[in-house]
């Protein structure tokens, strides 16, 4: 007979103060963020020394250099030095996929602990060269003779020197996350005074939270930065309605700098492990990770790019037997303002969850009360791989707070994914 699956606590979480690229951060790298975000952990928790089963951690805008981040991360922290680090990246769902992935494992008896992190920099952008140039470095690399070294560089071009630039847009269809959203937002009516209003009011709350204390024990101030520095507590619908659109310039455009999330560096992590690990080193529970969903869309052919955190979710509340409204808090990524409000259309529209979800009638309406309560990415910003990992560890400082109750996470993803989990405490 097969073993009952164990439940998988979660101990909490740190980060770094998230920074607008090219700010506070713009000499810093992935790997020294992503070891710092660790070291957080570690510190914490007073787990110096200890040797965890592993940590799974990742970054999305990366170097080649960087393809062991997780462990070469790790071994700049005081965690022992015989911690594997495994390295994944899934877009914006990397930290939060890489909890279920341990969380799995810790629920199946194959491991007792590990740290799920993410770190991303836009400030160090992997700058390379054309194929026509590299080729020829190559080439010059394995020459033997001057001979050769000249036979690398026969027909060789100025033009090759040109520098290639991280592409921001997909691969598959040419335009970036904004321009997709856009046409999210222009499907599902999105207007744009709710778009400006929901930014305006994730401002709000996350410099409140910080006033009240909430972030003292979730963010460990770094690079002499104490708090994420795009937070703008004097914003207002007049100033976000004063803003430009950035992705696309018709009349009927609505995605502006201010509604958007900006391009972001930071890092962040959360211990999870066995009950019976956690209870043996004298740690808190702050709340359990219960079940986790990943789903995708084709957005090649049409369906929205940042829709499948819709599915996700329908898929995982059929699984656990859950209403959307059976929730105490709901951690919504704010990709953009327009994507939590298309996908709060979608579940309410009885169209589309019959036809697309495949349900019987609308997932509904939830508490917009209950929603991203300490704010989120609009207001404290997005380094893509860290993002999950900053949810997950607020929403467990929710709950801890709370003293029970239960919260729903959706995180959309470049590449047409969403990453959807549920978190429970004293139930």
């Amino acid at each position: 007979m097969s073993e009952p699956m164990r439940k998988v606590a979660i101990v909490g979480g740190s980060r770094l103060p998230f920074c607008r690229s090219n700010t506070s951060y713009a000499e810093k790298s992935n790997l020294d963020m992503l070891a710092a975000a660790l070291q957080g952990v570690v510190d914490r928790f007073d787990i110096h020394g200890e040797r965890l089963d592993e940590v799974v951690a990742g970054a999305v805008t990366s170097h080649s250099k960087d393809w062991n981040l997780a462990r070469e991360a790790l071994q700049s922290t005081t965690l022992s030095p015989l911690t594997p680090g495994i390295t994944l990246q899934q877009a914006c769902g990397t930290s939060l996929q890489a909890a279920l992935m341990i969380g799995a494992k810790i629920a199946t008896g194959q491991i007792e602990c590990g740290i799920a992190a993410g770190s991303d920099t836009t400030s160090d952008p992997p700058i390379t060269f054309g194929r026509k140039f590299a080729q020829r470095l190559v080439k010059l690399g394995a020459a033997r003779s001057a001979q050769q070294r000249l036979r690398a560089f026969k027909g060789f071009s100025p033009a090759e020197l040109k520098p290639v630039l991280p592409a921001n847009g997909e691969p598959r269809t040419g335009l970036s996350m904004g321009q997709h959203c856009e046409r999210m937002a222009h499907e599902w009516k999105i207007p744009r005074e709710e778009q400006d209003r929901l930014a305006m009011e994730s401002h709000h709350k996350a410099n409140r939270a910080y006033d009240e204390g909430f972030f003292d024990p979730l963010v460990t101030p770094w690079g002499g930065v104490a708090r994420d520095n795009n937070i703008r507590a004097d914003t207002s619908m007049e100033k976000l309605g004063g803003l430009r659109t950035v992705f696309a310039r018709d009349p009927d455009a609505t995605l502006t700098a201010g509604n958007s999330t900006p391009l972001t560096d930071g890092a962040a992590g959360v211990l999870l492990a066995s009950e019976e690990w956690a209870k043996a080193k004298g740690l808190p529970i702050q709340a359990y990770l219960v079940a986790g969903r990943t789903s995708a869309v084709d957005y090649v052919n049409d369906e929205g790019l940042l829709m499948a955190p819709t599915i996700a979710v329908a898929e995982l509340l059929q699984r656990q037997k859950l209403a959307l409204q059976d929730f105490d808090f709901y951690e919504i990524h704010e990709a953009f303002a327009a994507q939590v409000l298309c996908t709060l259309a979608a579940w309410d529209s009885e169209r589309y969850c019959r036809q697309r979800l495949g349900l019987d009638a609308a997932l509904g309406t939830i508490d917009r009360g209950k929603m991203n309560v300490k704010g989120s990415s609009l207001a404290v910003g997005h380094p893509f791989a860290a993002t999950g990992a900053r949810i997950l560890g607020t929403l467990a400082q929710l709950l801890e707070e709370a003293g029970t109750g239960r919260g729903l996470i959706s995180v959309c993803t470049a590449g047409g994914m969403g990453v959807a989990a549920i978190l429970e405490r004293g139930r």
